[in-house]
């Protein structure tokens, strides 16, 4: 018998996708540092606050990277300390030495921490025991595996220029594990966050590529890549989290410690780590960043205390002690954009007051119209709660969840201008508007769903189901 020098089929087939893997290779992306024959560094803290938390996200239909690879693989993770759900300092140090000898820093084409969990046909190599994760080089987990490995940092990445992105109303719910995303083009949910238990506030980052949320179950402030609407990252904070604000920039958030002895945690969110804690020895509800950004504001429920932090030196500037607790805010501007006013709400006082910046002193109180108690909603708790001013600092909104009305006011004499009655629904609690200052949404927090409505108009055009009792909201621009 004679053997023929022929390969089998299979050696063929073999051949082929081989070479077809090679061409798909070549055509994958090469860093400019590569191309100009510069050096390419890996950025530990990038790794650890970006790619590290791909390791332990779960894709559908696939085994999170991090159940094998803390295994008995080549490229075996760390253990986590008991009880963590992350890797810690010196952990994340000893994965960055072991993942980087996975990859040639510049050139991501013979890197094998992005070509062995690629699919073929994308350009990955035969065969990886753990799956194919990603079909695609455009996922946004792979481009971050991608960004790393051609040398980008956490201050390239802090420093990239803001986006336009497309206007999104964030809608967290207080008795859910979700967060709702709706875009006020068409009043239709868009994207939902998962598995934030208890979300209280939320606020998108102005280069469009995070949300941040304030997780009370954890304890947590969570990252969230608005790409793929996945915790990436979760922050612990000093205490119970409520709600939070953010400054002008996106490099700190400002979230209030509802726990004893109370304060304000800010948070860096480039390194993402807690900076510091500005104790205010009583427990915090709400913060916000003023418009001007010069200015944390931060107020107390238990003692009724206004707390005014500097940005500039996160440090207590000053306070304004009053007689209620203090519920939400907003605050208009002067026509150089400093801040004019602080508008609150107080417990158990169904309207709402006015304390001017420049003299730190309260000015007066407006008292919403009286409604029959027939047409009373008693829903407990506050009688007061949702403010909200239009950019051009001539409105004010204001709900109150006791008369089951939104009202109107014009800035600065404060003059009634309209209202809308929430009818078929309870318990307007929260509101928020777009950019151009035309809608406000109020999440009708006894009813499930958030009402837009026209601001000229004063008329409920939309309800938009969201998730279990939703209350705080915020407006921003994302990139999705």
């Amino acid at each position: 018998m004679t053997r023929s020098n022929e390969p089998s089929p299979g050696r063929r087939w073999m051949a082929a996708c081989g070479a077809a893997v090679l061409v798909l290779l070549w055509a994958m992306p090469v860093s400019r540092a590569q191309e100009a024959g510069t050096k390419v560094s890996l950025d530990y803290e990038f790794f650890k606050n970006n790619v590290q938390p791909i390791f332990l996200a779960k894709r559908d239909g696939h085994a999170r990277c991090a159940s094998c690879h803390m295994e008995g693989t080549p490229m075996r993770l760390q253990e986590m300390s008991p009880g963590a759900t992350t890797w810690n300092e010196e952990q994340s140090r000893k994965n960055f030495a072991l993942v980087s000898a996975r990859v040639v820093p510049g050139n991501p084409k013979i890197s094998k921490l992005l070509v062995h969990p690629l699919a073929t046909e994308a350009g990955g190599d035969l065969y990886h025991s753990g799956g194919k994760h990603w079909t695609s080089q455009n996922d946004p987990d792979w481009q971050t595996l991608l960004a790393w490995v051609n040398g980008k940092t956490m201050a390239t990445a802090a420093s990239a220029a803001p986006a336009a992105g497309k206007v999104r109303i964030i809608q967290t719910n207080s008795a859910g594990d979700n967060v709702h995303l709706i875009d006020p083009a068409n009043n239709k949910v868009v994207g939902v966050i998962e598995g934030i238990e208890v979300g209280h506030g939320a606020q998108g980052d102005p280069n469009g590529q995070w949300i941040y949320v304030s997780n009370e179950a954890d304890s947590t402030v969570d990252f969230v890549d608005v790409r793929t609407l996945r915790v990436m990252v979760k922050v612990p904070l000093s205490g119970h989290p409520n709600n939070l604000g953010i400054s002008k920039d996106g490099k700190k958030l400002y979230i209030s410690v509802r726990s004893e002895p109370g304060g304000v945690d800010v948070v860096d969110t480039v390194n993402r780590r807690l900076l510091k804690t500005v104790r205010t020895n009583h427990g915090i509800h709400n913060t916000y960043v003023t418009p001007d950004g010069r200015y944390a504001v931060a107020g107390s429920t238990p003692v009724g205390r206004i707390n005014v932090i500097d940005t500039a030196t996160d440090e207590l500037a000053w306070y304004l002690d009053v007689d209620l607790g203090i519920r939400p805010m907003a605050f208009d501007q002067n026509p150089d954009g400093s801040t004019r006013y602080i508008f609150a709400q107080l417990s158990e006082f169904n309207g709402f007051m006015i304390v001017d910046v420049a003299t730190r002193k309260e000015l007066r109180r407006v008292k919403y119209p009286d409604v029959p108690a027939a047409r009373q909603v008693k829903v407990g708790g506050n009688v007061s709660h949702g403010l909200a001013v239009t950019p051009d600092s001539k409105i004010l909104i204001a709900n109150s969840r006791l008369n089951n009305k939104v009202y109107k006011y014009s800035l600065p004499d404060f003059k009634l201008l309209g209202e809308v009655e929430m009818t078929g629904g309870i318990d307007p609690n929260w509101v928020t508007l777009t950019p151009d200052g035309k809608t406000a949404y109020v999440a009708m927090s006894g009813s499930n769903w958030t009402s837009a409505i026209e601001i000229a108009s004063m008329k409920e055009v939309a309800r938009i189901p969201v998730g279990h009792v939703p209350k705080r909201n915020s407006t921003a621009r994302l990139l999705q």
